[in-house]
């Protein structure tokens, strides 16, 4: 399951990101997962789960996950079309010569983060 080596790379990636920029903690991350990127989003969300609460900048932060459609290019006809339900042969001249256009790519699209100044988001402004 490489979910979980993606997951504590995320993880390590965000920590990088919060110390570059004062960031207290991060409340969601939005991942852009290509559909043929042979990435189970089931098994991640899990392993995100377990993982945040292991660390303090993660903890409780939702993971939000944006699937991006696989299409694909035929270079005879340049039909572009859905990539899953039709694979690497054109739908309409049956031509093998295609190349994938978008769906497989894995990125952190967002991050919503409390910074050091802020006041803390549950409204107790620090006090004990």
């Amino acid at each position: 399951m490489h979910e979980l080596g993606i997951v504590k790379h995320v993880i390590k990636t965000l920590e990088e990101v919060a110390a570059e920029n004062d960031v207290r903690r991060i409340g969601s991350v939005t991942l852009r997962i290509g559909e043929v990127s042979g990435v189970v989003v089931e098994q991640l969300v899990d392993c995100w789960n377990y993982f945040r609460e292991k660390n303090a900048l993660v903890r409780g932060a939702e993971l939000k996950v944006e699937l991006v459609e696989a299409l694909t290019r035929c270079t005879e006809c340049e039909t572009v079309y859905k990539t899953v339900p039709q694979g690497k042969i054109c739908p309409n001249c049956g031509s093998g010569s295609t190349y994938l256009l978008v769906g497989n790519e894995f990125s952190i699209k967002e991050i919503e983060a409390e910074l050091n100044g802020d006041p803390p988001a549950d409204g107790q402004g620090g006090r004990s």
